[in-house]
């Protein structure tokens, strides 16, 4: 059975990943809109990965005798001035996801609640990756700066993901 608090947290990041996926979602409409088709790919690829994270611990919290609580989920941006504001924004959301995993660690660590440690482990790897494949999109669109040609060539690119 799992602690209350734990319980709690969860069910907290079932709705940042549930969001997370829709901001993404958002983003990938966006980019599809102003015709960057390889952003948008990138972007809802990126939303369905945010929303298996999402059943990851809704899976986990019902296998550990806990109550999943669906709460809203907020409204996200559906405007961006550019494909660089969109991945600083992306950026920036990553990093708040990583504050909340790792609140959730400690406070597993903290509880001897062994079983969430290990769980979170995988979330916290991840986290990294994600933090480090946001970064890398941005330092590369902040090159590119007005480049026109820079920009299609990383579209192009992100439409292989």
């Amino acid at each position: 059975m799992i602690g209350q608090k734990m319980e709690d947290l969860i069910n907290n990041q079932i709705n940042a990943e549930l969001y997370s996926s829709y901001l993404y979602l958002s983003m990938s409409a966006w980019c599809s809109q102003e015709t960057w088709n390889g952003f948008a790919h990138w972007m809802r690829l990126q939303a369905q990965e945010e929303l298996s994270h999402a059943m990851k611990f809704y899976d986990y919290l019902n296998e550990r005798g806990g109550t999943v609580r669906l709460a809203a989920i907020e409204k996200p941006n559906d405007t961006w001035a550019s494909p660089l504001a969109l991945f600083k924004e992306v950026y920036e959301h990553e990093q708040k996801v990583t504050a909340m995993i790792n609140a959730m660690m400690a406070e597993a660590i903290k509880q001897k609640d062994y079983a969430a440690e290990i769980m979170l482990h995988w979330f916290v790897s991840e986290q990294v990756e994600e933090e480090a494949n946001a970064s890398e999109i941005v330092a590369k669109l902040e090159k590119i700066g007005d480049s026109t040609g820079g920009l299609f060539q990383l579209d192009h690119q992100l439409e292989k993901r």
